[in-house]
């Protein structure tokens, strides 16, 4: 996780030209349907401005069915998906949604020659309905990246010689060799004396994991050192990197999408006004002494147009565009508008450690020399561990020290424990306390209660001093904490794949609630379930491959989008751009500000609407009032929504 991570559309361009490469239809393909999406609003949009100036410039061949014609075309690209939806929807026993309204409405507009409108009516409806399908294609999780984790070949034992083969063709308890550099096909045991792996796309940690002869090994870790021979123990299926791919597809299939207020609204507004509109028409036979049927129908469908909540169809959305700037302009990406909702509505925060509240980069935290200087133990140290590529010594060779440095020769490894070699002619050994102690060398004490990775050193077999090895917290990792619970988040956990008392000790130095390490994506998984099972509305912040079924699952999934991998970025709903936690609660306090907004927006709209409607059904309000209603409501809506672009958090 400590490579930088190539931005989003980077990533985009990149997965393209693959596409590309392969099959130059497909990917043609894709951006024509995303052109296609927006054509029948384009040509709608052309053909109503240009028969508004035909109408307007008085042009004598413009009238009559030239003109009922001329709009029927401009009214069918936009018309015809809603009517379709519609028509679905009363076969479908589902009489009253907006799709119904807004086929009524814009019929009716026909039928008493108010043709502009019924075509400005459908193609405000249908530029409402790109804006959030366009939210919705954001909001899809793309877990194509996972196949790029996944080992494609194994070097399977057979015949007296490797064979290169599908992980899936791999049977138990064959013999599989796995080169440097290369990903292990499948779980199993190590059959060589030692090894070195990169789990990050299973724990999320950076520290690669020394494992001996016997240990288990898990597919998708990638070997560091020398050529390795395993057994395998599971079926490629059943390995530590196909369970996360099946839980990332699963999690994201249970978790409903967000059902749009829009459609939740047109429920109870849709029969009311349809209803009102058939009692407007019939209902003045039993009072009204001159009743003429051909008056009230008229009045009627008026009243069906003006009912039309196309400024609840504008304004809605621009609320939430107004809180999708508003975040990206802080470095927030919410992939949906439903998701600036969801995160209202979380109540327990939970995070991953490496890479979310610290760097994932290991420095140097204390240094502990032993009758010598500080530079001069560092200076024997360094020499020794300049022959290592381990990622704790390239730490370790960070340190500035003055005048020259010490040399090593003689430096041979021992296995598992450290490095053995002379430096100034003297012998050093330079590893964790196995090597140590078994060189008979006494160790303080005090060095049983540290957790973090330490590196001790002793010269001419005396304990010359420790070095302690950890992950740097992120410069707002302590804000970020403070910030969330003043947002009034309920509770804040931790959970890790790194070891269980480091991350406590992290969790207790921020001062978060609860913590558990040690855990592979599965149990991660089933401990935010536990909570969303006992009702906690769960917000997960992670940053690894390993994350990503959680990041999928959870009721609102947060990446870390500098450092974070691709896989978490594609599966998550909210990226956090600038990989700094302290954005978690301004996301949260956006999400809020932009529900009032939202709100402010409806409430504006439905209030200006039903004082028209009341004008309409008396019979005091034209089709242009109505309009222009409608017009001035929507301006006043984006005035508000860009209020949120000025807000500070």
């Amino acid at each position: 996780m400590i490579k930088k991570k190539k931005n989003i559309r980077d990533l985009d361009v990149e997965k393209h030209s693959a596409e590309h490469a392969h099959d130059d239809g497909h990917s043609h393909d894709g951006e024509e349907i995303n052109f296609k999406s927006y054509l029948p609003a384009i040509i709608s949009f052309v053909m109503l401005i240009v028969g508004i100036a035909l109408s307007y410039f008085k042009v004598p061949f413009f009238k009559g069915w030239v003109e009922i014609v001329w709009y029927i075309v401009a009214y069918t690209p936009v018309s015809f998906p809603v009517l379709k939806e519609g028509w679905k929807s009363i076969l479908n026993g589902d009489f009253f949604t907006e799709f119904l309204l807004m086929s009524i409405a814009t019929i009716g507009a026909f039928a008493i020659g108010e043709y502009p409108e019924g075509v400005a009516v459908m193609l405000f409806y249908a530029v409402g309905e790109l804006f959030q399908n366009a939210a919705v294609n954001r909001a899809k999780s793309n877990i194509k990246a996972l196949l790029d984790v996944r080992p494609n070949e194994a070097l399977v034992y057979r015949n007296k010689d490797y064979t290169s083969v599908n992980p899936e063709a791999v049977e138990i308890g064959e013999k599989v060799q796995v080169r440097v550099g290369e990903k292990v096909p499948l779980d199993g045991i190590l059959l060589s004396k030692k090894a070195s792996f990169n789990t990050a796309a299973l724990t999320g940690e950076s520290k690669p994991d020394s494992v001996a002869n016997g240990e288990k090994v898990f597919a998708g870790s990638i070997n560091l050192e020398g050529v390795i021979e395993i057994e395998t123990t599971k079926a490629f299926k059943d390995s530590s990197i196909a369970r996360i791919l099946d839980m990332v597809q699963n999690a994201t299939a249970r978790k409903s999408k967000t059902e749009l207020f829009i459609r939740k609204f047109a429920r109870i507004y849709t029969p009311i006004v349809v209803f009102l509109a058939i009692a407007l028409t019939f209902l003045p036979y039993f009072f009204v002494e001159d009743y003429v049927f051909q008056d009230w129908l008229y009045r009627a469908l008026i009243f069906l147009v003006i009912s039309c909540p196309c400024a609840l169809v504008i304004s809605i959305p621009l609320g939430y565009f107004g809180g999708l700037g508003a975040a990206s302009k802080n470095g927030i990406l919410f992939k949906g508008a439903s998701f600036l909702d969801e995160m209202t509505k979380v109540t327990t925060v939970v995070m991953d450690k490496t890479g979310t509240v610290t760097k994932g980069v290991f420095k140097i935290k204390q240094i502990e020399a032993i009758d010598r200087e500080e530079a001069e133990f560092m200076k024997y140290l360094m020499a020794m561990e300049e022959q290592s590529t381990h990622p704790i010594a390239k730490a370790i060779l960070e340190y500035k020290a003055e005048g020259e440095d010490f040399e090593a020769t003689n430096v041979s490894e021992v296995a598992g424990k450290g490095l053995k070699g002379t430096v100034n002619g003297k012998i050093v050994l330079v590893g964790n306390k196995a090597l140590i102690t078994s060189n008979n060398i006494e160790v303080p004490k005090e060095t049983d209660s540290i957790v973090e990775s330490i590196v001790m050193v002793s010269i001419e077999n005396k304990f010359a001093g420790y070095v302690i090895i950890a992950d740097e917290l992120k410069e707002d990792a302590h804000q970020a904490i403070k910030q969330i619970r003043k947002s009034g988040i309920s509770k804040i956990m931790m959970l890790s794949g790194d070891k269980d008392s480091i991350t406590q000790q992290v969790a207790k130095e921020l001062g978060i609630d609860a913590a558990k390490g040690g855990l592979l994506p599965e149990d991660k998984l089933t401990e935010v379930e536990k909570l969303m099972s006992a009702d906690h509305k769960v917000a997960f912040i992670g940053d690894g491959i390993n994350d990503a079924p959680v990041l999928a699952a959870s009721d609102v999934g947060i990446a870390m989008g500098g450092l974070g991998s691709d896989v978490a970025i594609e599966t998550a709903d909210v990226i956090i751009q600038t990989d700094q936690p302290s954005k978690i609660a301004m996301a949260i306090k956006i999400g809020r500000s932009t529900r009032h907004i939202v709100w402010q927006n409806i409430g504006l709209a439905f209030g200006v609407k039903a004082i028209v409607l009341i004008l309409g059904a008396g019979g005091l309000a034209t089709m242009w009032e109505a309009v222009f209603a409608d017009v001035g409501v929507a301006l006043l809506a984006i005035l508000n929504a860009v209020r949120l672009q000025k807000m500070k958090w």
